[in-house]
């Protein structure tokens, strides 16, 4: 099994009950572009705008023959900003979690060509 990811919309004060299955995750930020909230999906930054939150998303087990990537962009999730760690022993970076999808109307090279990528935390 893999996880999906889909935004709910929500914030996490307007979440009402768990899931039946998988986890609500709350209190990311996106680095490199925005959250359409109309439209639910990723939508270029405006001058000077670094970072948006990124409402309740949920992690969902799903079989890997059924999730889609179709429309959406691979976003890297990093602890911090700096987007860099040592190397753990299996071969990935202290620094990195996991790669969510988002939904997208461009391609997925427009946004690693923008270093889109979301954080758990912002720095001081």
């Amino acid at each position: 099994a893999v996880v999906s990811t889909q935004s709910t919309g929500e914030s996490e004060e307007t979440m009402e009950a768990k899931p039946d299955d998988g986890v609500y995750v709350y209190g990311l930020f996106i680095e490199g572009a925005v959250w359409d909230r109309e439209n639910m999906q990723m939508g270029e930054a405006a001058p000077k705008i670094l970072y948006d939150t990124i409402p309740v998303v949920w992690l969902k087990p799903v079989e890997k023959k059924d999730l889609s990537k179709e429309g959406v962009y691979e976003a890297p999730v990093y602890k911090t900003s700096e987007r860099r760690g040592t190397l753990s022993t299996t071969g990935h970076s202290t620094n990195f979690v996991m790669f969510m999808l988002l939904k997208s109307d461009l391609p997925q090279e427009h946004w690693i060509n923008r270093g889109v990528a979301l954080l758990t935390q912002l720095d001081d």
